[in-house]
């Protein structure tokens, strides 16, 4: 396969590796038979074992590479999408459950999974490639530096595994970081005991001053100073698990 020229600045490092590319689909297709759309397909190394899916779409804003899958799959034209997935309604693609799979730009890996959180209620399996601190942080549990804002706020809804580390030779071109493969699987929570606008407010308030104990990070919430006597306000946002920030968030909520 002669592979398209990468376009560096969406951040995308292609997959050349097979084996670590049949190892991510099959990631997938053990969790899930859902109708699959696929991020950022680049040169296809995903694409190629996905095609033939009934309910499949892949979307990717380079052109380049939207016009090579097209001439690879002519039959499956309907299913190579060009568009901004950040910016794009998943609603009439898929009117019900669906997952994702894809070598996600790094530098938009963040915003697409902010983006599944807000189709959480359709979106039961991810299956994605990431840089491999990225990968950490969103897998990583509570008392360690690495978790953080996206580690709460993903794992408020998602169970998620930490599956392998891939070296960056099994790229074009080799990234600069080593990468990683985590699989995110919709958990039973459908709704948080809480104001779910304010616990995300908090918990990216506590982590924005990490180093700070809780208190520093919602004096802005803060109307009855009483409730500050609760021991989360004397700790750091990173020993608070998923369901400490939602008592933390009722306790602030009461208080409004």
């Amino acid at each position: 396969m002669q592979y398209v020229k990468a376009k560096k600045h969406l951040g995308q490092h292609f997959l050349k590796n097979e084996e670590i590319a049949k190892n991510i689909v099959d990631a997938l297709l053990q969790s899930t038979n859902l109708p699959l759309l696929e991020i950022g397909p680049g040169t296809g190394v995903l694409t190629k074992h996905l095609i033939e899916k009934e309910k499949f779409f892949a979307v990717d804003i380079d052109t380049e590479s939207i016009e090579y899958l097209k001439k690879v799959y002519p039959k499956h034209e309907a299913k190579i999408l060009y568009g901004d997935f950040l910016k794009m309604s998943m609603d009439n693609l898929f009117p019900e459950h669906f997952a994702i799979i894809g070598n996600f730009p790094y530098n938009i890996s963040s915003q697409i999974m902010f983006k599944v959180l807000d189709y959480r209620n359709k979106i039961d399996v991810v299956v994605g490639m990431f840089q491999k601190e990225v990968a950490e942080r969103m897998a990583e549990k509570p008392g360690t530096k690495t978790y953080g804002i996206l580690s709460v706020l993903l794992q408020a809804f998602y169970d998620i595994e930490y599956l392998f580390t891939v070296e960056p030779n099994a790229f074009n071109p080799p990234p600069k970081v080593k990468s990683a493969v985590i699989r995110l699987t919709r958990n039973r929570t459908e709704k948080l005991d809480c104001d779910e606008k304010l616990f995300k407010a908090i918990v990216k308030s506590t982590f924005n001053q990490r180093r700070k104990m809780v208190r520093n990070g919602v004096k802005s919430f803060i109307k009855d100073e009483s409730i500050m006597s609760h021991k989360f306000f004397t700790m750091r946002p990173e020993q608070l698990s998923v369901a400490q920030f939602v008592e933390l968030t009722q306790i602030i909520e009461k208080q409004l």
